[in-house]
């Protein structure tokens, strides 16, 4: 499914959407070129979930965790990584043990489009603004329709 987001508002709403049906135990891959809108969507999703302080890049941290939405989120920026196994040596399994994840760049970690809670996004720029192709793993099908 394509979804068109011409402004931040349609992002808002995009990552509105994701929140309302975010699970524990969940990822949602951010897909994209630098520049894309991954962290952008990730916040509009915390923003969503009720986070209301402030959703710095994880770029340098690689993992940033949020209790204090629900579900309880981890924000993750796998870009830094050389090899997918640094994902378990840092410890990726523990910060998502009952938590949501939102994952940049999850190619770098392995993927994890074979997870049937694993919601795809891939966005791209299109002139001012930007497109999303979403694929819904399988425990996502009945709740993204």
């Amino acid at each position: 499914m394509k979804i068109d987001l011409p402004d931040l508002d349609a992002m808002e709403v995009l990552g509105q959407r994701i929140a309302g049906r975010l699970r524990a135990g969940d990822v949602v891959t951010l897909e994209g070129g630098l520049g894309a809108g991954k962290t952008t969507l990730a916040r509009a999703v915390l923003a969503a979930l009720g986070h209301e302080g402030e959703v710095p890049s994880p770029t340098f941290n690689i993992i940033q965790t949020y209790d204090d939405v629900d579900p309880p989120v981890v924000h993750a920026d796998f870009y830094r990584l050389k090899h997918p196994s640094e994902a378990e040596e840092i410890g990726l399994d523990d910060y998502r043990d009952g938590a949501a994840l939102l994952a940049e760049w999850p190619d770098h970690a392995g993927g994890f489009a074979h997870e049937p809670g694993c919601l795809s996004i891939a966005l791209e720029i299109v002139g001012e603004g930007r497109a999303a192709t979403v694929v819904p793993g399988a425990d996502w099908l009945e709740r993204w329709t």
